[in-house]
């Protein structure tokens, strides 16, 4: 499976749009986690990433830090630890609001379930 990029065809679209390239990338199972954990810890080698993304294999920790390198949000210089390079830090800048949007509807479930018992 190739890095979805601007300008190409993606999974879901033919019109090369950021935006569907983007959404192809997240949508891609465990990309959003190793985003998150290396927001979270900060730079990490690959055995101590892995661990964090628990249940994670090795094989798909490659492919997935491979794409993510390839769409310039991760980087690692050789022999160190992978972190998120610019491109990377700001897409977590844009996915915060989901975070802060996700804790809002949590806490509204949350309350219409103790209003429903």
């Amino acid at each position: 499976m190739t890095t979805p990029m601007p300008g190409r065809e993606v999974r879901g679209s033919t019109t090369g749009r950021p935006l569907m390239a983007a959404l192809d990338l997240f949508g891609r199972r465990w990309i959003l986690r190793i985003l998150w954990e290396l927001h979270e810890a900060g730079p990490l080698g690959f055995r101590p990433l892995q661990q964090r993304c628990d249940g994670m294999s090795s094989s798909v920790l490659h492919q997935r830090l491979a794409e993510l390198r390839e769409a310039r949000l991760v980087e690692q210089a050789p022999g160190t630890d992978y972190r998120l390079a610019p491109l990377g830090r700001q897409a977590w800048a844009a996915l915060a609001g989901l975070s802060q949007w996700s804790e809002a509807w949590a806490a509204e479930l949350d309350g219409e379930e103790s209003t429903l018992r």
